[in-house]
């Protein structure tokens, strides 16, 4: 028998299937697990694309990553530097301790300036009503609302020369000063009676008088404190009427020789001088003066209204001196 042959057997042994067997490849496919394929990448949800840098991002304390940048601005079209616009009231300033509530708006200026709104009704008829004034600093910030409360029979009767009160509140409608003019003279005929103003701040705690002095051409006033010691001198001009111009009045020194304010009458326009008694007054004073004085003063502006610029139009009812 040929050995080559197939199915032939050697020594008794059962003939066995040729090696490798035909019908299998390489790898056998039942020997080995089969051929996985590699999972399909999962798509990843990645947060919608932002702008650099985000807008609404804000970096927490303590937070990974950076806080986010500004967005550039264009050559001459930055912001400029924040500053203090004019108009509007007066930003609050730190509270003092030694200070009067109220009052420390006037630690950080040397300049007042009041205006005197216009009443229609008085204007057209003569009709003498309440007045009202905004008190604003150098750059046009109102500091307060000055207000007069007096009934309407002593208005008309006593005309400029009433007794009155003042109130005089800040931005938060608080009444920070009060004013008080009793009925005086304004002569020099009663050198025993005339006037003054009492200055109180907060509303009865009296911080400062305003007292006219006797004089025959020139008016003159101290200003006091609580305790009546004198601390300056307001001395005012012979005629009480310029055109087209200020009527000045200088505050001295207690011994009188150094100027160191001054309370003006501003010229406000040909027609609403004619036609109105309402006026603008400018405050300066030493930035380092005390605040009581300060309101003193201010108190002494509008009796200075009162005794020489308050006239009724066509009818003078006021006696200078």
């Amino acid at each position: 028998m040929d050995p080559s042959a197939p199915n032939s057997s050697y020594q008794g042994q059962p003939p066995g299937p040729p090696y490798p067997p035909a019908q299998q490849g390489y790898p056998p496919q039942a020997g080995y697990p089969p051929t996985q394929a590699y999972p399909a990448p999962q798509q990843q949800q990645y947060p919608p694309q932002q702008p650099y840098p985000p807008n609404t991002q804000v970096q927490q304390p303590g937070g990974y990553g950076y806080a986010p940048l500004q967005q550039p601005q264009q050559y001459g079209t930055g912001v400029p530097p924040v500053a203090v616009q004019p108009g509007g009231w007066m930003p609050i300033p730190v509270v003092q301790s030694d200070c009067p509530p109220g009052l420390e708006y006037l630690t950080q200026i040397d300049q007042l300036l009041i205006k005197q709104q216009v009443e229609l009704l008085e204007a057209f008829t003569s009709f003498e009503t309440n007045n009202k004034y905004k008190v604003q600093n150098s750059l046009g910030q109102q500091i307060y609302f000055a207000a007069e409360d007096t009934d309407c029979c002593t208005r008309q009767i006593c005309g400029p020369s009433r007794p009155f009160d003042i109130q005089i509140l800040d931005n938060m409608q608080r009444e920070v000063i009060h004013l008080t003019r009793p009925l005086r003279c304004s002569s020099c005929c009663f050198p025993c009676c005339l006037q003054e103003l009492e200055v109180q701040s907060p509303p009865g705690n009296v911080v400062g008088y305003v007292a006219q002095k006797w004089s025959i051409f020139y008016p003159r006033f101290e200003i006091l404190t609580a305790t009546r010691e004198p601390m300056l001198l307001i001395e005012g001009p012979f005629c009480q009427c310029n055109m087209c111009g200020d009527v000045e009045y200088k505050v001295l020194s207690n011994d009188g020789v150094t100027e160191v304010g001054k309370i003006s009458k501003q010229w406000s326009g040909l027609i609403k001088e004619a036609f109105t008694d309402a006026d603008n007054f400018g405050i300066t004073f030493p930035m380092d003066l005390d605040v009581k004085m300060k309101a003193t003063m201010l108190g002494a502006a509008f009796l200075i209204d009162f005794m020489f610029f308050e006239e009724t139009q066509g009818r003078d009812d006021n006696t200078h001196y």
